[in-house]
């Protein structure tokens, strides 16, 4: 294989490997939280802001394999 395509591979794999996690992360944190909500409407306030922050927190990881692909 040429080095290009070398180099196409690590960062299809980089950005592959590093956004599937994130994006199994952010549904689970969605689903408990929708799961929970429905289980107790009453604490949608309470929920809301931890969910948010945790899908922020997720993404970021994301975000930071887009930035190692980019500097690949």
């Amino acid at each position: 294989m040429s080095p290009e395509s070398m180099e196409l591979l690590a960062k299809a794999l980089t950005i592959a490997v590093g956004g599937i996690g994130p994006a199994l992360a952010i549904g689970r944190i969605g689903s408990k939280a929708m799961e929970s909500i429905g289980r107790n409407p009453e604490s949608v306030d309470k929920l809301f802001v931890p969910m948010l922050l945790g899908m922020a927190f997720a993404e970021a990881i994301a975000i930071y394999a887009l930035v190692i692909t980019f500097i690949l």
